[in-house]
């Protein structure tokens, strides 16, 4: 009888564990992120973002992309809000008072806190997957250096991409388009994330579906740009990101540990090389990055097509997103960032948890490399060296376990008829 009696009790006991565990870890998270914000970072980059809050406060917002701003409209958006709540911006240009960093620093840092929650909000069926899942992003150190030390806003269009997922699995295809197409306008280092969506789109709601979700996506896009279009502001993004790519981002790899880092340290020690070097006729480093890139995001579109399952779609976005950090040039140590927040999409999965903890012990040492935030750290975590192609192999190894485990998803998904499966949550 009291074996029969505390069953009921099971699952509310369960959901209230997570919940109070859920509410530490984010109570936690903000503590840390608040901490660091008066901190540094990387200034350089502060300084510019700076430098181009002030002008949006100073100039017809219309006018934003007559500086050599490189963000696509919402990170204009964002930092538009900035200059016209904070007054300080008309005069400051430069990151040296810690209050303007922690109000640079505070839009990624609360994105990081929503990401976090999504996907436990996500993962709810499952109280203990969904507080691994929220761990993984709200205390990882990865995390936590971009956006609260750094003040880098990797977080922010990440954050639209599981949005879009989330509505996806659910069968909200236009709503999750629609948030595509906002993550794209929010960093072009959510491009990779159309491919597996594609293929998800293509395989749930078929030609006209697919269709209809990239004219929504496309939809966006356009309405995103309407405030900058009579300014030119087109084609003045298009002309300040061509001026940073052609010219003083055109490296193998900008510290980031994958393929191209490999060659770096065969060519030259580990120093940047250029990507322009031809290797046949017209043809150069870059080209074969994009043919590179190419091939692997194909296999991606395949398997997720394949499979059409929420977990292919999961492991698919964070594929697309290593196959672009392993293969393209210019690439920089912090453009993997994505698949810390896809793959706890495949939660629950002890496979998935495994493969997100080796990811993120492997994306925080080469953070940690490129931008050391002591002498200790930087002598202890070198950038090059053997510890650099150990890194870089390490990269392309989950890259390679990512893809095994998405065509696993798609064998299996062969075996018999795909069912969707229900996710609409019922309280009990």
């Amino acid at each position: 009888m009291l074996t029969g009696l505390a069953r009921p009790t099971a699952a509310p006991d369960r959901r209230a564990w997570s919940l109070t565990a859920f509410a530490a870890v984010l109570g936690l998270a903000m503590l840390v992120r608040i901490a660091l914000w008066p901190t540094a970072g990387l200034v350089g980059d502060l300084d510019q973002f700076v430098l181009w809050v002030h002008g949006l406060a100073t100039v017809p917002f219309g006018n934003a992309y007559d500086q050599n701003l490189s963000f696509p409209p919402v990170m204009a958006y964002i930092w538009g809000a900035l200059a016209a709540l904070e007054p300080a911006f008309k005069t400051v240009t430069t990151s040296a008072d810690p209050a303007i960093r922690a109000i640079m620093k505070a839009p990624a840092s609360i994105a990081d806190l929503m990401l976090g929650g999504l996907i436990a909000w996500h993962l709810r069926a499952t109280p203990r997957w969904a507080v691994a899942g929220a761990l993984l992003v709200l205390l990882h150190p990865a995390v936590v250096d971009v956006s609260a030390w750094w003040g880098q806003y990797e977080s922010i269009y990440v954050l639209f991409g599981v949005v879009a997922f989330v509505l996806a699995v659910r069968g909200h295809s236009l709503f999750a388009a629609a948030a595509l197409g906002v993550a794209v306008m929010t960093k072009p280092q959510a491009l990779p994330f159309l491919v597996p969506f594609a293929a998800w789109f293509l395989a749930r709601d078929g030609w006209l579906g697919a269709a209809r979700a990239a004219a929504v996506g496309a939809a966006v896009v356009a309405v995103l740009w309407l405030p900058f279009i009579p300014a030119g502001g087109v084609a003045g993004y298009a002309r300040n990101v061509a001026a940073y790519q052609s010219d003083i981002f055109a490296i193998l790899s900008l510290r980031a540990w994958n393929l191209w880092w490999l060659v770096q340290e065969l060519l030259a020690g580990g120093s940047f090389v250029s990507d322009q070097g031809v290797v046949l006729g017209p043809i150069t480093l870059r080209h074969v990055g994009y043919g590179l890139a190419l091939l692997g995001e194909l296999a991606v579109f395949a398997l997720v097509y394949r499979a059409r399952t929420p977990k292919a779609l999961a492991f698919g976005l964070a594929a697309a997103v290593l196959v672009a950090f392993s293969v393209l040039t210019t690439m920089h140590e912090r453009y993997a960032f994505g698949a810390l927040a896809f793959l706890p999409l495949a939660f629950p999965d002890r496979r998935a948890l495994a493969l997100s903890i080796s990811f993120g012990v492997v994306f925080t040492l080469d953070l940690l490399a490129a931008v050391p935030p002591t002498p200790a750290i930087g002598a202890a975590v070198p950038l090059g060296g053997a510890l650099g192609v150990a890194g870089s192999l390490a990269m392309l190894a989950i890259l390679g376990i990512v893809v095994a485990m998405l065509r696993g998803e798609a064998a299996h998904a062969t075996e018999r008829p795909i069912r969707m499966p229900d996710l609409t949550w019922v309280p009990r």
